[in-house]
């Protein structure tokens, strides 16, 4: 009696949704794989409608989707284009977020709120997503919401990088913006080993009162920065107020010059306005967001988060060890 020997041969498939189709287009002229060609519309009502033009049969698929404003439009796409590849039966799944949505609802404040980042990572194993790779979350502990591998991806390498080459020779001062930011600040002075010596930390110390409840009364900087290249490390810029307000408290305190690097630029108004206006002088963010020529302005620098995903990419496709290649960060 014959037998029948099945190759076990896996096939790497790449997916863009429609929010920046041209980060997925990038991100697979690195890996040598072109996405895979589908057909995604609204219907009058709002709904969406996705459906994939080649066969995903056994695939190792990706999906590649920046979650941008209307962020609750391209989140509906992806759940579902991960569910037509789990009914194309995709034999794993992984959705590749570079900005994860509703990472700032992480836990409960006060009563009767959502944790809506627990909703999100539920949502998509629900859809049928297997893995989750994403860039800089906010709080480390969203990686703990989903069931199942999260590969966590740091882009402090590649501004670090850029920072240390621009800027070799000057007195530099890393900044967080709050006191919640001290540890990636922390983390920023211990990477920024090319500049010729270790950065003071410095932070924008809050004061509050306490009958005027989310309304900062004063603030301060603690730590030294006179006659210093005072750089803002962030997770995010949204409408900016807190860099900004953070920068003005630096040109006040004796700051030789001001810049910022962040990985996700959100860009809501009035950010564009209150940066420009501000004492910052360099705006270096990553393109894990799209960025329409409104949301940019002169003193902008978009770095490419491509490369770095499409080797986190290709090292989940080959098994290998995401933690190792970036610096056991991930």
């Amino acid at each position: 009696m014959g037998s029948i020997v099945a190759e076990n041969r896996k096939s790497m498939m790449l997916f863009s949704g429609r929010a920046f189709p041209e980060l997925a287009d990038e991100i697979g002229r690195h890996l040598g794989v072109a996405p895979t060609p589908t057909d995604a519309y609204g219907f009058a009502n709002g709904e969406l409608f996705v459906r994939y033009r080649e066969s995903v049969r056994g695939s190792d698929a990706f999906v590649v989707q920046s979650m941008s404003a209307p962020i609750n439009r391209w989140m509906m796409e992806t759940l579902i284009m991960v569910d037509a590849l789990k009914r194309g039966s995709a034999k794993r799944i992984t959705v590749v977020l570079p900005f994860y949505p509703y990472a700032r609802q992480d836990k409960k404040h006060r009563g009767r709120e959502p944790i809506s980042a627990r909703l999100v990572a539920d949502l998509l194993k629900t859809a049928g997503a297997n893995r989750i790779l994403t860039v800089d979350l906010h709080t480390a502990q969203i990686q703990g919401f989903f069931d199942g591998p999260v590969d966590h991806l740091f882009a402090m390498d590649v501004l670090a990088k850029y920072i240390e080459e621009k800027y070799a020779g000057r007195k530099i001062a890393v900044v967080a913006p709050d006191s919640g930011r001290v540890r990636v600040a922390e983390r920023w002075t211990d990477r920024l080993g090319g500049l010729g010596e270790h950065p003071p930390l410095a932070f924008i110390h809050k004061t509050r009162d306490p009958l005027k409840p989310n309304e900062v009364v004063a603030n301060k900087v603690v730590g030294d920065i006179k006659d210093r290249v005072c750089l803002i490390v962030d997770d995010m810029i949204d409408t900016g107020g807190t860099i900004c307000s953070a920068a003005d408290l630096l040109a006040e305190g004796g700051a030789a010059d001001v810049i910022v690097a962040a990985t996700h630029p959100i860009m809501s108004d009035p950010a564009m306005e209150r940066l420009a206006k501000s004492p910052i002088s360099e705006v270096v963010v990553m393109n894990t967001l799209p960025l329409d020529e409104d949301k940019r302005i002169d003193k902008m620098t978009v770095l490419s988060i491509a490369p770095l995903v499409a080797r986190a990419i290709r090292e989940v496709f080959d098994d290998g060890s995401v933690t190792t290649l970036f610096g056991g960060l991930s």
